[in-house]
Order: structure tokens, then sequence, then C-alpha cells
């Protein structure tokens, strides 16, 4: 009989859980010959998630959970998942019940048909703003424009992967993920569900937009280097404007005997070069701080205990 573990990564979800843990229970007695695995991947909680959890395992020998030493983040927690599931395939779920769990029948069944990894593709997003919608939608755009590889629109971390896509996955072991990018890296046979997307069922989302905009720093340098090339892009056109703009102050000096206000020009052109400087020197920073970060070599996260026996980390 198979085995499929469904990973839930949780922060501060003690609202949400048992609502959860009700519809997935539900759910999987409802499902014959497969047997289930519950992953909680306890990241780092202040609140009552992590007894939560253990309340669980007490009544069903389904779940499992792993509880981090502190907070290691949504991508750690992850990648942390995969390292702990036992099952033959996995399935990623939040704990908030944006994404529902009554789509896993349809996801196993394109799993059994041979896909690799069968993803929930949103249709609509309620409960999300205009801002959070459009900038989404435009940040999927710019990831697609900077790399050679399809980026999967429109989609979260909902979805099931083979253990075959498990098993590239824990190759990677870089220390600023992003897995919405890692998924569509590894390639394999993808299949798409559509569905529309709900609000959370309880307590407060844990992204805000700096959270999210590193998320997407994250996403575009850990996938490509064509920000690198942006100093090419910017150092061509900029010198070709600077010699047609150097022709023109001879000429007009020639033909009409105008004086130019030299102090005028330095100062724009000081201000215009400066601010290139400033935008190239940050996007090599960034990537010089992703080498600085990886070659630590520091574990990606550490565990206080798995399934209440504690963890030693040696």
């Amino acid at each position: 009989m198979k085995k499929i573990t469904i990973i839930v990564p949780a922060y501060n979800e003690q609202d949400s859980l048992p609502f959860l843990y009700e519809r997935l229970e539900k759910l999987i007695n409802s499902i014959d010959n497969y047997e289930f695995e519950i992953l909680f991947v306890n990241d780092g909680s202040k609140d009552n998630t992590i007894n939560l959890i253990k309340e669980f395992r007490k009544k069903d020998e389904r779940i499992s959970y792993v509880d981090f030493s502190r907070n290691f983040g949504k991508e750690t927690a992850m990648i942390a998942g995969l390292d702990y599931a036992k099952g033959d395939a996995v399935i990623f779920i939040d704990a908030d019940l944006q994404d529902p769990p009554e789509l896993i029948p349809k996801m196993i069944k394109y799993w059994e048909e041979g896909y690799d990894d069968v993803y929930a593709q949103r249709k609509s997003r309620k409960g999300e703003t205009f801002l959070k919608k459009f900038t989404s939608k435009m940040y999927y755009k710019v990831l697609q424009a900077l790399t050679s590889v399809e980026i999967q629109k429109d989609t979260g971390d909902f979805r099931l992967l083979d253990k075959r896509c498990v098993n590239a996955i824990k190759k990677l072991r870089e220390s600023q993920r992003c897995s919405k990018s890692i998924f569509s890296w590894i390639g394999y046979k993808k299949k798409a569900i559509l569905y529309d997307r709900d609000p959370r069922i309880a307590g407060k989302t844990k992204w805000n937009y700096k959270k999210l905009v590193n998320l997407a720093i994250d996403g575009i340098t850990s996938f490509t280097t064509s920000p690198l090339r942006i100093s090419t892009y910017i150092a061509i056109p900029t010198f070709l404007a600077l010699f047609i703009y150097f022709i023109y102050v001879i000429a007009k000096c020639v033909v009409t005997g105008d004086v130019i206000q030299a102090f005028q020009a330095i100062i724009l052109l000081v201000l215009f070069f400066s601010g290139v400087q400033i935008l190239l020197f940050g996007i090599v920073g960034e990537y010089l701080g992703r080498i600085f970060n990886e070659t630590k070599n520091r574990p990606l996260y550490l565990v206080n205990e798995y399934n209440g026996e504690k963890e030693t980390n040696e």
C-alpha cells in the first residue's frame, strides 16, 4: 500500500490548526488503498501550536511532527518536511486552509496517471487586496523574463510531489531558498489543477510586504544571474547617450557660439552616474551576500524534537 505524507508548515497557527486537522482527518478517512502521514513542521511558534500538534498525535498515530529550535522560516520548514517525510509522495498544504484539502484526491488521481508534480493553480484569490494581486502578477512576469525555465504562474506551495521530485529537491541545500523557483527548476512531468483560493480560516497572515519583497528577491537571485547583466544593458545605452550629448554640445558651441554652463552639466552627469553605480553595487551586493551565506555551510535548521524525542543534531 502506497504511503502519502501531507506536510504542514506551521508558525503561530493555533487558531487554524483545529479546523485544518478536522478537514484532513475527514478527508483521509474517506480515501481507501493509501496510508497517510500528516507531518507538521512547527517553525518556532510562540503560541500553543506545538501543544495542539502533540494533542493530535496522542489520538491519531498518523500524526508526526518536527519541532524547530527557533523560527527558521517557511522555506526551511518545507525542506525539513521533505527530509522527514516517509511517503512515496508528499503534499504541501498551508495551515490557514486557503487551499482546500478536498483537492487532494484529484492530485492523487493525476499522480497515479504518471504525473510527478501535480500543482494547484489559482483561478481567483479571495480575501487578498488588489495591490497584492497586482504585485504578484508583475513578479511572475519579471521572473519569467529573466529566466529560460518555464515558471508556473499563480501557484503556491499546494502541490503533490512524487518521491523522485522529493529526492531531487533534497539535493538542493542552498540556505536562501525559494521553493516556487525550485519546483520549476527540477522539471519532471507536471499537471495543473485549477481552483478558487479561499480566505484564511482563522488567524492573521504572517506575510507582510517586507517579507514578500525579500521572498521575491530570493526567488530572482537564487534562480537566475540575469540581473548581473543589467550593468551591461545600462552601460551601452548610457555611454551612447553620453557620446551623442557630447557631440551635441560641441556642435552647438561651434554653430551658435553659446557657452554652456559647465556646472549644470557636471551636476547632472554626477547624479546620473552615481545613481547607476549605486544600483549596480546593490545588485552585485545581493549576490555577494548570498555567496557569503552559502560558504558558511551552516545547517539549514536545528530540530528541538521529532515526535517527542529530543534531537542531538549531531
